[in-house]
């Protein structure tokens, strides 16, 4: 059976500034007994570089390293996981457009949603606001009026 060391395994990530957070699930996944693994006395220096709030300055972790066994279950988690740790895009969100619609990129449903719960915060918060300001209205109308 081949083993593999995790620090091997953080290197083929495609995203390492999510290094951290990789390991944190290979913990959970082998505390769950997805797969096999055990600890090694050595240590490692996680990719990601992490800032200190307030202040510039950037700092590395390290992490104990562990040999998984690697299996084809593990080589499928691990594609998964991969895949889930590095963003879609770059850019940032999608831009709402009818070709990012029609391409399925965006929801229509959750966008028709959304938009509706807008609307009509918008709209309770202009009444209210308008109900406001006609019993204010009504108070300083009597107060200014002049006698004749």
């Amino acid at each position: 059976m081949p083993y593999i060391k995790l620090s091997q395994q953080v290197e083929k990530l495609n995203n390492p500034q999510r290094s951290d957070a990789f390991v944190k699930q290979v913990r959970a996944a082998v505390r769950e007994g997805e797969f096999d693994a055990g600890d090694l006395p050595e240590r490692f220096t996680l990719p990601k570089k992490f800032s200190k709030r307030g202040s510039g300055d950037t700092y590395s972790r390290s992490v104990r390293d562990m040999v998984i066994d690697a299996t084809p279950e593990f080589e499928s988690w691990f594609e998964s996981i991969n895949r889930e740790l590095t963003p879609a895009r770059t850019g940032g969100k999608i831009q709402t457009t009818v070709e990012n619609i029609e391409a399925g990129l965006i929801d229509f449903k959750s966008l028709a949603a959304e938009t509706r719960r807008k609307m009509g915060a918008s709209y309770t918060k202009g009444q209210a606001l308008g109900k406001g300001r006609a019993s204010q209205q009504g108070v300083t109308v009597k107060k200014n009026s002049r006698k004749k």
